[in-house]
């Protein structure tokens, strides 16, 4: 057998665990998302779910299924979507597994700005989801600027990214001591990240970015898997290097903005979704395995705040439960191999 031969057979079953792990993937996001339709204080039965949500049915059983579960279940899915998608594209594109956009600085760019719109001006709702969208742009454009001299590196991004979180935490960190109570405690559930209470004022804004910035992150993967080979390979290949990474870049930290604005910084998602779906595919998996993993580890996790804990809790609690513990492994791992 040829080598040519070797590389599309390689290929070849790389795709095809690929098809499998999503189509698996698939099957678990249904599952969870109609068993966060039917369980709560007001239980539903699983074979009610069609008639209820296809069938035009009315009274309490409909109202509880389609106008306060399916928003909530809607918008899980579509946040994990964009912090997995976010991450893949922050980690493959600087070769890093600690860039991520809860680690480097964006999500925290968001929090204060939301929290400063909550704390200072007594905003709510759409305002405070615009503050955090356009927080999360304006930190992500400046981790860009202050990182680029000489060229962007995943390091140097990382390390910058760090610092300037550091001190965007440290002013949510005032506010919140210097805040009135009741806005303290306004600001303190959002930054947890949180699904309670969403409806379609959350879905919709979120859906029509993600129409826009997933065909975008898609279209250019072909750039990303040249960048993932270093900037002289990529160069060589015909690749306009700077251009494609600053594409990937904006495409990755709006879609990071965008799922902040929606439910809030839900720790660790971004940073756990690649990894799971590299372990599950293997090192050429796509965006796709990614996008799918976050949106499950969300929905997993806002089911087990809701129903396994003993009370209600914000998703984020447990999402950073599961996530921190996997950061502390990977930088003592690192450290011992000589990489930070």
């Amino acid at each position: 057998m040829s080598a040519v031969e070797v590389v599309a057979a390689a290929r070849r079953r790389g795709s095809v665990r690929a098809g499998v792990v999503s189509t698996a993937l698939t099957l678990a996001i249904v599952v969870v998302f109609a068993v966060s339709l039917a369980v709560g204080d007001f239980p539903v039965p699983l074979a009610d779910l069609p008639g209820l949500l296809f069938g035009g049915e009315v009274g309490r059983a409909a109202y509880v299924v389609t106008e306060l579960r399916l928003p909530r279940a809607i918008t899980g899915v579509l946040v994990g979507v964009a912090f997995g998608t976010s991450g893949a594209l922050f980690q493959r594109l600087l070769r890093n597994p600690l860039a991520s956009p809860d680690v480097i600085g964006v999500t925290q760019g968001a929090s204060a700005a939301a929290v400063v719109a909550i704390v200072l001006f007594g905003a709510g709702g759409a305002v405070v989801s615009a503050a955090a969208l356009a927080g999360a742009l304006l930190t992500g454009v400046t981790i860009y600027l202050l990182a680029r001299r000489g060229g962007v590196h995943g390091y140097r991004l990382v390390l910058v990214g760090v610092g300037v979180g550091a001190v965007l935490s440290s002013i949510v960190s005032y506010l919140m001591t210097w805040a009135d109570v009741t806005l303290a405690q306004q600001a303190l559930v959002w930054l947890t990240g949180n699904l309670n209470g969403r409806s379609w004022d959350h879905v919709v804004p979120l859906a029509v970015a993600l129409v826009v910035l997933l065909p975008a992150a898609l279209l250019r993967s072909r750039a990303l898997a040249g960048l993932q080979l270093g900037d002289d390979t990529a160069a060589g290949l015909g690749l306009d290097v700077e251009r494609s990474r600053v594409t990937l870049l904006l495409v990755a930290v709006a879609l990071a903005a965008f799922a902040t604005a929606a439910a809030g910084p839900v720790a660790f998602v971004a940073f756990v979704a690649n990894p799971i779906a590299t372990r599950l595919v293997g090192a050429r998996a796509g965006l796709l395995p990614a996008a799918l993993t976050g949106a499950l580890v969300v929905l997993l996790g806002d089911f087990a705040a809701q129903h396994l804990l003993g009370e209600q809790l914000p998703v984020g609690v447990v999402t950073g439960a599961v996530g921190a513990p996997y950061l502390l492994w990977l930088l003592a791992t690192a450290n011992r191999a000589g990489r930070v």
